[in-house]
């Protein structure tokens, strides 16, 4: 027994070694870039009980700032994919973090409604421009044999670094909004210059000097099965987002969960993440087609939601169950995602397809919990989670299809790197 444990032990400390090995040191000092930044992500949590508590505005007029930050990422994600093309993805993170920091800095001093309303615009406009750019980053310093855990490396920094941010920023709203501002912006400032200090193209060779250009090729509106891809990416984000809008309501006022078990049913989803993502990725990248993988995932965070109707299990336990699968088909579809659209480009339109990548997202963001509220509002949340469950089972049926339809070969518009 003491020699099949032993045995046991070392394989796992094997096997985790073996996913963290073979990435780049550039991926893994932009990880770090990530971390610093997503540590300080404070501000957008806590935007709506900012504006109704220290504003004094209703929730209708909080609702309204919150729609212009996504209309804002919406117009940001694809300005940031076309202008990396064109510049390159270095000068694109150094702009969107310097200037988000400085923006939240000073949507922390306005204090008139409307003022809140434009900065607000900007801010995710700058902000979400980050995005795509930090996407084509992590493809630039991987290899294909490497390239979905970086992928996967990213989001344990995004992830690490919002759970510590959401939790430092809890601690400091409690005790000043105007405090929190200032975190937020100092951090992005401070993760701008560890870019710099790490990643500039004069002090890191990895980091390609790319100059203005204008790409005349094929563009990524031209690629009709990514734009299919896209529309389930949209269709599928929308269910995902109910996780951190919708349930954690749903947790409160259906299942009466107090905060602190909410707060720890969430925290779940990250720490899971953070510990055998990286595993996870490892162990099945290249062992079966992606798009096998993405359906199978949509799947599970179909079925998580579909747990919740079931009502002979007790409100502790199906909110921790539900929570476990989501994470595990998140885990099983999101590193894959990237990887697959990234497969369909080359180094002179990336930007491009990681601007509408973005996008799908920030698109999601708006729709998904407008769609989510009017349903468990004018319905019942009962239905919102078979319907979710359904919306997800519809996709998953959409990505198996098309990797039936052999949606693995690369198109020509993307060979040629």
């Amino acid at each position: 027994m003491r020699y099949t444990i032993t045995t046991m032990i070392a394989q796992t400390i094997s096997l985790y070694k073996n996913a963290y090995t073979g990435l780049s040191r550039s991926t893994w000092l932009l990880a770090v870039v990530m971390l610093i930044n997503r540590c300080g992500t404070m501000v957008v949590p806590f935007l709506t009980m900012y504006m109704t508590q220290y504003i004094g505005v209703g929730i209708g007029k909080a609702g309204i700032v919150m729609s212009l930050f996504g209309a804002g990422s919406v117009i940001g994600a694809l300005l940031g994919g076309k202008i990396t093309d064109k510049v390159g993805f270095y000068y694109v993170q150094m702009v969107a973090l310097a200037g988000g920091g400085l923006l939240f800095i000073l949507l922390g001093l306005i204090k008139s409604y409307t003022g809140i309303c434009i900065t607000t615009f900007f801010l995710s406009m700058i902000n979400e421009a980050f995005r795509p750019a930090n996407s084509v980053a992590v493809a630039h310093y991987s290899s294909e044999e490497n390239r979905t855990r970086s992928f996967a490396l990213n989001r344990l920094a995004v992830n690490m670094g919002w759970a510590i941010g959401s939790a430092m920023g809890g601690l400091i709203a409690s005790k000043s909004y105007q405090l929190l501002f200032w975190v937020d912006g100092i951090t992005n400032i401070l993760a701008a210059i560890m870019l710099y200090l790490l990643l500039a193209p004069s002090k890191n060779n990895a980091t390609s000097k790319k100059q203005l250009s204008v790409y005349k090729g094929p563009t990524v509106y031209q690629d009709k099965e990514y734009l299919f891809f896209i529309g389930l990416q949209v269709l599928f984000a929308m269910c995902f987002f109910q996780l951190f809008t919708i349930l954690p309501v749903y947790y409160k006022t259906q299942l009466h969960l107090s905060e602190s078990f909410i707060g720890l049913v969430m925290a779940v989803n990250g720490l899971l993440i953070v510990a055998i993502e990286m595993v996870v990725v490892y162990r099945l990248d290249g062992r079966w087609h992606r798009l096998n993988i993405i359906s199978f995932g949509v799947l599970l965070v179909g079925l998580a939601f579909v747990l919740l109707n079931v009502g002979i299990i007790s409100a502790a336990f199906i909110a921790l169950l539900s929570i476990v699968v989501v994470t595990i088909g998140e885990m099983l579809s999101m590193p894959f995602m990237n990887s697959y659209w990234i497969s369909r480009t080359n180094n002179n339109n990336r930007g491009q397809y990681a601007g509408l990548y973005t996008t799908s997202w920030a698109v999601a963001q708006i729709a998904g919990p407008m769609a989510g509220s009017q349903i468990a509002e004018h319905f019942s949340y009962r239905l919102l989670w078979w319907l979710t469950g359904a919306l997800c089972v519809v996709v998953s049926t959409a990505y198996y299809w098309m990797q039936k339809r052999g949606n693995k070969k690369l198109p020509t518009t993307a060979m040629g790197q």
